[in-house]
């Protein structure tokens, strides 16, 4: 039995969704974020030292990171769905968006979390008009114009197929939704880029992904 290690508002949510679209059956062992410093528990620790989630567990095996889950399971359990031909150029393209969204996609979204929760934070009065001069600076003159950037680059990648890999929606869309919807909560994702838009709207009517959303439960994310 394949068992979901699930952190409220995580990424686990994409694992969950991907269990759907295979019609896998599995479990959800549910970890709650500190409401304090959103935080995972320490208890995610027995499972694997980082203490992060997703994590999987498939027998005998302990597997951590989004992208090397879905990659397993898809390439384990799909059997010719939701991952193109090896010999295909549609591969190709899957492979570099299930890599793309985490190594590219996040980190600016990342930035932004972290710099505006430091705008944000307590801080000494006489030291507050610094905070929030290096703060600007850095949204103005790096972490913005990388969102456009890749919001753009991602924009213009729909015009050439309905998803990302191609004609067919494959996991690499999976793993692609949640920068995605963490660029439509925190970092200017709007009708302005409507083919991504669209993109969000067609995932989230998708039936695997409500039925992931009913057994993980609606997530927000953070800001």
């Amino acid at each position: 039995m394949i068992i979901v290690h699930h952190l409220n508002n995580s990424r686990s949510q994409r694992v969950l969704w991907l269990l759907e679209e295979l019609g896998l059956d599995y479990e959800v062992r549910r970890y709650e974020r500190d409401p304090q410093t959103a935080l995972a528990p320490a208890s995610l620790r027995q499972v694997h030292p980082l203490g992060k989630s997703p994590v999987i567990t498939d027998g005998a095996l302990t597997l951590p990171e989004s992208g090397a889950i879905i990659d397993y399971l898809a390439s384990k359990y799909a059997r010719d769905r939701l991952v193109p031909p090896a010999d295909s150029p549609a591969y190709l393209r899957y492979n570099y968006w299930l890599h793309y969204a985490e190594g590219s996609a996040m980190p600016p979204l990342l930035l932004k979390l972290v710099f505006a929760r430091l705008e944000r934070a307590p801080v000494p009065f006489f030291v507050r008009p610094v905070v929030r001069s290096i703060v600007r600076r850095a949204m103005s003159s790096f972490i913005e114009p990388q969102l456009k950037l890749h919001l753009d680059y991602l924009e213009a990648e729909l015009s050439h197929s309905e998803w990302f890999a191609g004609g067919q929606f494959t996991a690499a869309d999976i793993q692609m939704s949640f920068p995605l919807e963490a660029a439509r909560a925190r970092a200017g994702l709007d009708q302005g880029r409507p083919r991504l838009g669209a993109f969000l709207d067609k995932i989230h009517a998708r039936p695997a992904y409500q039925r992931a959303l009913a057994r993980g439960g609606a997530y927000q994310l953070m800001g």
